[in-house]
């Protein structure tokens, strides 16, 4: 006779489940990078949107936060180089649309 398990944390199953099923592109690997290279707050205001060669295209949620983004630009791309490897971008474009946020 077998024992019930006790249940565990569906999270984790949650999250490898997304990992296999994600797409295998680069902008897919920017955008799972996006909140580890841009810290918590800045990735809840910007967000990669489109990725056209080697330019990725981020989102930003106001002019301020876009014009701040641009002049980090060299630190988020030495970022996600560290994060993505081969499929880093070699550009960041910022551009606003405030109706995303």
């Amino acid at each position: 006779m077998s024992r019930r398990r006790a249940p565990r944390p569906a999270a984790g199953a949650f999250k490898e489940a997304l990992r296999q099923v994600a797409p295998k592109t680069p902008l897919a690997a920017v955008q799972a990078a996006w909140p580890k290279a841009a810290g918590e707050y800045l990735a809840r205001v910007a967000i990669p949107v489109s990725e056209r060669d080697g330019t990725v295209t981020v989102e930003c949620a106001d002019a301020v936060s876009a014009q701040e983004l641009d002049l980090m630009q060299e630190t988020f791309l030495e970022r996600l180089r560290e994060e993505v490897g081969d499929d880093a971008p070699q550009a960041l474009r910022f551009r606003v649309n405030s109706e995303r946020f």
